[in-house]
């Protein structure tokens, strides 16, 4: 977007801070004035703790600015480096996301350009969600947004995606399409991403925008699930349910994407099992109970996916 962003001290509450500030020389380009405003509004209609939090907007001297949660870690691009990630640690981000995603899309505001580069890695383990600048609010009367309008100068609303806009790998089919797109389209961009974290390679991206864009709208991922790989058939069907071409058959919302994640993940966990040595009669009954616990756990979790999966 052309922005600044600066290291900051907030000297009331004696905290560090990060400072984006939009140039003034530059505010006579209405469309970066407009995206730069749109990203204050999105985000400070949202409080959760895998978003990245605003504290602050304001105008200096002519130059809007928005004062936000300063990050300690790597955004998820950097993380991941073009390899792959174990899949626990893949699907715990990704659930994380998907909370963040849902507190955004239950506020009325899809993100529209989701990508490696707009999720950050805090060193805690934590994901962030940044970057709202092509956010759509879909609901104009979004907690928290009337009052930073007041603020900033009100732009006129984007009914439709442009095609140049966001990346275009990780676009959904309705996206790269123009038509209107809702939460589904955010769920298929955190689809792109999870393949991306499992497989070390992006799903859909190829040498050119057109070649990319066809990709996206005419061909399914190849099949990941082998004897050797680290992902499981439960997370091949979910990415699969997530990177569908049509978005009445992704998940419809992104908690019920979380849900059946998590389940995924715990059934990896459950799959490695407690290493058993053996022992006397009295620890051989204790692992007859702990195979039999495992096995009710993967039961359970079995049918929580089930219904997820094919509801």
């Amino acid at each position: 977007m052309g922005v600044d962003v600066y290291r900051g001290r907030d000297p009331r509450l004696g905290r560090d801070v990060a400072i984006k500030v939009f140039p003034a020389n530059a505010s006579a380009d209405p469309g970066r004035l407009q995206r730069f405003e749109q990203e204050a509004r999105a985000a400070a209609a949202l409080n959760h703790p895998n978003i990245l939090a605003v504290y602050d907007v304001g105008v200096h001297d002519g130059a809007p600015y928005i004062v936000l949660e300063l990050l300690d870690g790597e955004t998820l691009r950097r993380r991941s480096a073009g390899r792959s990630l174990p899949a626990r640690e893949a699907i715990d981000f990704a659930v994380q996301i998907a909370h963040g995603l849902g507190a955004a899309h239950e506020n009325g505001i899809v993100h529209r350009d989701l990508k490696p580069d707009n999720v950050f890695i805090t060193t805690d383990g934590r994901a962030k969600i940044f970057d709202f600048g092509l956010a759509k609010l879909v609901d104009t009367e979004v907690s928290g947004v009337i009052a930073v309008a007041g603020i900033l100068p009100t732009a006129a609303p984007q009914p439709r995606p442009s095609l140049g806009l966001g990346t275009s790998a990780y676009m959904s089919p309705e996206q790269v399409r123009g038509v209107p797109v809702d939460g589904r389209s955010d769920i298929f961009a955190l689809g792109a991403i999870l393949y991306e974290m499992v497989t070390g390679r992006c799903a859909f991206a190829r040498e050119t925008v057109g070649e990319t864009i066809a990709a996206i709208v005419r061909e399914d991922i190849p099949e990941i699930h082998s004897s050797d790989s680290q992902v499981s058939r439960p997370l091949e069907q979910v990415l699969r349910r997530c990177l569908d071409k049509d978005p009445s058959k992704r998940f419809q919302s992104a908690q019920a994407l979380a849900l059946a994640l998590s389940a995924v993940g715990s059934a990896t966990t459950l799959s490695a099992g407690p290493a058993l040595t053996p022992s006397s009669p009295s620890s051989t009954w204790r692992r007859y109970v702990a195979v039999a616990a495992l096995a009710l756990g993967a039961l359970a979790l079995g049918a929580i996916l089930w219904s997820v999966l094919f509801a």
